[in-house]
């Protein structure tokens, strides 16, 4: 095991910056996830760690060594590809021993070793089988143990589920979370499924344009978004602009076109004055449907669309030119409720109050 740490890493390719002033410390043993959309610098960052690109400015550090231009295979770290990169000529044994055999370990002991991870990835049994006769799980846990069995200071993953079916995908979240955590491993691992990212990681850096946004636990990150981007990145919510009426003791009140609204502030607005620009974030499952007001953060409006699902029912409500998106888990609302007046009331601890 061994912690990482990145201070003021900065990547340009000709006029375009993928990196800009990255500071992050992933611990030892965390399974540490990279998350944003495409193009913003996630695998980039996941490659300067690897050391296929060396960054223009900045420092990697494992553990008490600066590898920042230390040659990839300087560096012990196993890399599972987005495609795999599985040799299709050679076997599951041959594919898993590679990176053994490149680094000239005894031939006894890859014997062992090999025998050893195709255990632990439940592979045994495809030892003799070339890559195509294996299934798209299969195939992604073979990565696995060739990546693995070199004993990595630290494993780096780039969106290795992408290629696999939803169901399957599912599977191999917790499969992955098991063998990072038997094995101890500092595991980075790239993303763009907010889901597949609050399932199981430890912790979360939120990329944007070469940025860090955000850091924290998936609960931290759902439940308390720091920036815009990060509210409405990492899963769904309502955005509501306003303006500042009222701050004290870590909360704010917020009037907006469809009411006040109390709530927590995030940490990058700070301490907001009354009058300032704010924007109001709101999970749409943390809205309750009611027949009455309630006393603080109370809309009356009127429900539009309706879509059933059977375990949750997903509302449009509709007031004053604004449409908030509501979710409710075990509907009771859903039936006859078309353009029928109503009132939607929120707890203040589940909203959160961002910076303009």
């Amino acid at each position: 095991m061994t912690d990482i740490r990145i201070r003021n890493l900065s990547k340009r390719f000709g006029s375009v910056v993928a990196l800009d002033r990255i500071d992050l410390c992933i611990s030892s043993g965390e399974l540490f996830f990279l998350l944003g959309p495409s193009g913003c610098g996630k695998t980039t960052l996941l490659r300067s760690i690897a050391g296929f690109y060396i960054p223009n400015e900045g420092q990697i550090i494992f553990g008490k060594n600066d590898v920042t231009k230390l040659q990839p295979h300087r560096r012990k770290v196993g890399m599972v590809f987005q495609n795999y990169a599985l040799w299709p000529h050679m076997t599951v044994y041959q594919n898993v021993a590679f990176g053994l055999e490149n680094n000239k370990t005894p031939r006894a002991k890859i014997k062992d070793f090999v025998h050893d991870i195709l255990g632990k990835v439940k592979l045994e049994q495809y030892a003799s089988r070339k890559p195509n006769e294996l299934s798209g799980g299969q195939q992604q846990r073979v990565a696995l143990a060739r990546a693995l069995v070199v004993r990595p200071r630290c494993l780096l993953l780039d969106e290795p589920l992408s290629n696999l079916d939803a169901q399957l995908r599912n599977d191999m979240r917790s499969e992955i979370r098991n063998i990072c955590k038997e094995h101890k491993l500092t595991t980075v691992y790239v993303t763009h499924d907010q889901k597949e990212a609050l399932s199981i990681a430890d912790r979360i850096a939120v990329i944007s344009k070469g940025r860090v946004e955000q850091v924290g636990t998936p609960v931290q990150l759902y439940k308390f978004p720091s920036t815009r981007f990060t509210a409405e990145f990492i899963g769904e919510t309502n955005v509501i602009d306003g303006v500042v009426v009222q701050v004290g003791a870590g909360e704010a009140i917020v009037r907006t076109k469809i009411g006040n609204f109390r709530g927590i502030l995030s940490v990058e607005a700070g301490d907001p004055r009354p009058g300032e620009k704010a924007y109001v974030s709101i999970r749409p499952e943390c809205f309750k449907l009611r027949d009455f007001p309630a006393q603080e953060n109370s809309i009356d409006g009127v429900i539009g669309n309706v879509v059933y699902f059977g375990e949750v029912a997903h509302y449009e409500f509709e007031k004053n030119d604004v449409t908030l998106r509501i979710s409710e888990i075990n509907p009771s609302h859903f039936a006859n409720v078309r353009h029928r007046g109503m009132c939607a009331h929120v707890s203040r601890d589940d909203v959160v109050i961002l910076k303009s």
